[in-house]
């Protein structure tokens, strides 16, 4: 039964609430639980929380946890599944995780310690190996580790560190004490999940979050990114934070992070070497690079030296490690720490290096690399947990992370003893952990469940600086030892609670001496060819959905009596088609299934649809540079087209959506227009958008406006480049062909013209950099150049669909110039000369 539980609250209507939520509150028989203290009373701290929130009525708190749910798909707050290639919604705990501050300083001053200790064992490992050589630590425990990468030994990485930014993973052991469950050190993840998590809870109880005086997170990564900047030894450093790409179980945090410090979001194959120095590949031609944040893996960085097969990494990375011409957070060979093996050293290599005890302890380890160490593990199997020395994966028993020995029948016993005689140095005993609990919210009642905490701590030039707070899992089963993201677990945010108000600090610098930047940073090659892609895939969209209102508008106006406007119905089934929005017409389809078809139909490339999902993956690519709202409003078209794939719809029921699917993109054309920055990245989104534009207008001219065209064509035309009514402003009589043509394909004052979009063509191209020193136009400006003269002295009278078809094709061509001059290519993408900018 659940103990007694006792709480002060401001009225008896908000007593009997929280009464309520912790009634059946019953954490399992000999486990700390933050919640309830030894003596079976809340603590006071979650005391004051429960507090405020029993003064909450029911359908307060649901209000706000639904907007904290809305928040974080607004926000594009994801992860993603090892082997899935669809992101999951974020689950974030509706509770926080709440840490006093006299607690946390325990905590914050043991993480820094050990940071620092690590950060020895790593010097020391590739550099003198006296702990090998004077028999602190067995050789195998370094050499036996598949994370010592071995090109790195001897290596003296800029200011002496291996470690710059080092996590721990902790839980409370059972006598309520902190206990070290690894060290994380090759890429750590989880901060900026840490961020996202408090930008959710801070706004979903502002006034909660203020008045419990939680500790801010800026100060934290604005130390970290002012280290970053010191340790390059530039004055206006290149930082790029490196990350194995959109597929990346954590690439939503990657960009975050991104994001909110300044960096560069970059892959590997944005970076290359050259003499010796890295260099990213922008529009402007290669750039230095000083600081790389590493989220891509070690055996992964550098395919000349280690892993082959690797497409995430940089060829000639570690040749130019070595040489001190890159600073690396952290180091190739900084993963050499997350070993198991190395746990059941580190308190006497504390004492050793450092002089005092470790001040958080790690769980009780036995490296089975040693002959007494292994039998003694053997003798007490019953209570014991065997995990891998090195990696994440049971050597002998495919699929299994940890084995806990009272758990293997008499067979897997023998095979395991067997296993562990013939090649010890490949497992550990530990301690088995049960981890302590905490309150979690659960059909309108509080139940307790595990959790693990990671906490962060970055390198400064004051020292270690640990993030107060952290990146809590909790699982969502009360057995649970080992959570994972992917198994069903909620991270919670993590509040440490300070003993005064706190400073609305965030990342502005503190110094009025910056130098004022209105052009800031560089367009990696990547990026700009994906926003043109982006842009490209809006106006296509855009495009295809027109077909289709135009085609559902001429269906329904199909069935008034005496109609003879076959012709641009016929026409706009053979455009539909033609682009591949729709399957190959079947004589049973009717012209309202292909125009279902071809707003959410999933069976064909050209769908607007598909054209949706694949604008969402290039925005994805370069989510860091885009506005929440952006993302936010990309997602929805996707969402709402999506709704088309579901089942049949009338005529006015597809008409309604490709209305409100149209009114989405003209919201984010609004939004790019009027919030994105006109910097090389905003010219590169437009770009594809003009591009696009113009040559759908041949397209369109060419289908409804030849010589055979109805006056019913020729209106569809003048609807699908949306200029019916500056059309009747000009002319009285009704559609001609060579008015029409004149407004579709000449008319530099029309914005869904061919020559408007030709002119911002050149306008963009003139703007952005070029790499020739001799004053002659690059490629794709002088046949934008050429393309526009052409275009103004042009006759409407002269215009047939050939000569719209020739102009369409050299559209294309430009189109093809643009991506061989601005877009990664390979090699040939590596252009040394500085770059000067046409007037």
């Amino acid at each position: 039964m659940p103990a007694e539980r006792t709480i002060d609250a401001t009225t008896g209507e908000a007593r009997r609430r929280v009464a309520s939520w912790i009634a059946r509150y019953a954490p399992p028989e000999g486990v700390p639980d933050e919640l309830v203290g030894p003596d079976g009373r809340v603590r006071p701290h979650w005391a004051s929380l429960l507090d405020t929130l029993g003064g909450l009525s029911r359908e307060d708190i649901d209000d706000r946890f639904a907007a904290a749910g809305r928040r974080i798909r607004d926000m594009g707050v994801s992860y993603r599944v090892l082997g899935e290639t669809k992101e999951r919604t974020w689950p974030l705990s509706r509770l926080p995780l709440l840490l006093p501050q006299a607690e946390w300083r325990e905590i914050a001053a043991g993480v820094a310690q050990r940071a620092e200790l690590l950060d020895m064992v790593l010097r020391d490992a590739y550099g003198e190996q006296r702990l090998v050589k004077e028999g602190a630590l067995p050789a195998a425990v370094i050499a036996g580790s598949p994370d010592y990468i071995r090109p790195m030994s001897g290596a003296t990485p800029p200011g002496g560190r291996w470690l710059r930014f080092y996590a721990a993973e902790i839980g409370r052991g059972p006598d309520g004490r902190w206990w070290v469950l690894g060290d994380r050190a090759q890429a750590p993840s989880g901060a900026g999940y840490s961020l996202e998590n408090r930008l959710v809870m801070a706004r979903t109880f502002p006034r909660l979050y203020r008045d419990m005086k939680v500790e801010r997170l800026a100060p934290f990564f604005r130390d970290f990114r002012a280290a970053l900047a010191k340790a390059a030894q530039q004055k206006d450093p290149r930082i790029c934070l490196l990350t194995p790409g959109p597929f990346s179980e954590s690439y939503s945090e990657q960009v975050s992070l991104a994001r909110y410090l300044g960096f560069l979001l970059v892959e590997g194959a944005d970076l290359v070497t050259s003499e010796r120095k890295l260099h990213v590949r922008t529009i402007a031609g290669l750039k230095r690079v000083d600081v790389v944040w590493r989220r891509v893996d070690a055996d992964w960085c550098d395919p000349l030296e280690l892993n082959a097969a690797s497409h995430l990494g940089v060829p000639g990375l570690l040749d130019t490690i070595r040489e001190g011409n890159v600073t690396i957070a952290n180091m190739p060979g900084a993963g050499l720490i997350e070993s198991r093996a190395l746990l059941s050293f580190l308190p006497a290599i504390a004492r050793r290096l450092l002089g005092e005890d470790l001040r958080l302890a790690n769980i009780a380890t036995w490296w089975c690399g040693q002959d007494e160490a292994r039998d003694a593990v053997l003798a007490s199997l019953e209570d014991r947990a065997v995990a891998p020395a090195f990696g994440e994966h049971l050597a002998g028993f495919p699929g299994r992370r940890v084995a806990l020995g009272a758990e293997f029948d008499a067979e897997g016993r023998e095979r395991l003893t067997d296993a562990m005689r013939a090649r010890g140095m490949d497992y550990v005993g530990q301690e088995v952990v049960q981890l302590s609990t905490t309150p979690v919210w659960q059909d309108g009642a509080l139940v307790p469940r595990p959790f693990a905490l990671r906490v962060f701590a970055a390198a400064t030039a004051d020292g270690w600086r640990v993030m107060p707070g952290g990146f809590c899992r909790v699982s969502d089963r009360l057995d649970v030892r080992a959570i994972s993201m992917g198994a069903g677990a909620q991270s919670a945010d993590v509040w440490v609670l300070g003993d005064r108000p706190t400073d609305n600090s965030t990342l502005l610098p503190t110094s009025d001496d910056v130098e004022i930047v209105r052009m800031v940073g560089d367009l990696p090659s990547r990026a700009a060819d994906n926003l043109f892609w982006m842009g490209r895939y809006f106006e296509r969209a855009e495009a295809t959905l027109r077909l289709v209102r135009s085609l559902c508008n001429r269906l329904t106006e199909a069935d008034a009596p005496n109609y003879s406007g076959r012709q641009p119905i016929e026409r706009l089934e053979r455009v539909l088609l033609a682009w591949g929005a729709a399957p190959t017409r079947d004589p049973r389809l009717s012209a309202a299934e292909l125009a279902l078809a071809a707003a959410g139909g999933t069976e064909t490339a050209g769908s607007a649809l598909s054209i949706a999902r694949a604008a969402k993956h290039a925005a994805s690519i370069v989510r860091e540079r885009l506005s929440q709202d952006i993302w936010h409003l990309v997602r929805l078209l996707e969402a709402r087209l999506d709704d088309f794939s579901q089942g049949p719809a009338s005529e006015p029921e597809v008409l309604e959506g490709v209305e409100q699917s149209l009114h989405i993109l003209a919201a984010l054309s609004g939004l790019i227009d009027e919030n994105f920055n006109r910097v090389a990245g905003w010219c590169f989104l437009d770009l594809g958008k003009r591009v696009e534009r113009a040559i759908n207008a041949c397209r369109f001219s060419r289908q409804f406006a030849d010589e055979g065209a109805t006056i019913d064509s020729l209106d569809t035309l003048l609807e699908l480049i949306d200029s019916q009514i500056t059309y009747r402003s000009r002319y009285l009589a009704g559609a001609a062909l060579a008015p029409v043509l004149d407004m579709a394909v000449l008319d530099p004052y029309n914005p869904r013209s061919v020559g408007f979009q030709v002119a911002k063509i050149e306008e963009h191209l003139s703007s952005l950099p070029t790499l020739r020193h001799d004053g002659l136009l690059e490629a794709p400006r002088r046949l934008a150049v050429k393309l526009r003269a052409e275009i103004e002295v042009a006759n409407a009278a002269e215009l047939d669909a050939a000569k719209i078809f020739a102009l369409e094709q050299r559209l294309m061509s430009l189109a093809d110039a643009l991506a061989a001059r601005y877009f990664l290519q390979g090699s040939n993408a590596a252009h040394f000369e500085e770059p000067i900018r046409l007037a």
